[in-house]
């Protein structure tokens, strides 16, 4: 395994227990203090949190992408998942602490739309793979 590789499947497991425990935290822990709508949206954050934690495994696993590919997709998905779901988290829980997340609302979509370029990204590169 190269370094790339490595770095994507351990950034992948790291993101991959911290949708875990979030999504038991909120589940469990916030049931009591948030709505069920704010549930609800946290689960939207942890969703794609993990849905993109298998999309690094999946970008590891593709050995026909180039290593500038892989770092390029890293730093999309990692910057994406924190915006997007990390405001997604601070949203969600904004009544339970004393900074104010709607004042950094638009960093949302900012993080959505890095998590799509990423996408556009693989299906680009690997359009560009040549077949035997």
């Amino acid at each position: 395994m190269n370094k790339v590789d490595k770095k994507l499947v351990l950034t992948a497991a790291l993101f991959g227990l911290i949708a875990v425990l979030i999504g038991a935290f909120g589940a469990h822990g916030l049931k009591q203090l948030i709505s069920a709508e704010q549930i609800q949206t946290l689960e939207t954050g942890v969703k794609y949190q993990m849905y993109h934690a298998l999309f690094m495994l999946l970008i590891a696993c593709i050995s026909a992408l180039k290593t500038k590919t892989k770092n390029v997709l890293w730093h999309l998905v990692t910057i994406g998942i924190i915006l997007f779901s990390g405001s997604i988290y601070g949203l969600t829980t904004n009544d339970l602490t004393s900074f104010n997340f709607k004042s950094i609302a638009l960093i949302t979509p900012v993080g959505g739309t890095l998590l799509i370029i990423s996408w556009i990204v693989l299906f680009v590169n690997v359009l560009k793979i040549k077949t035997k």
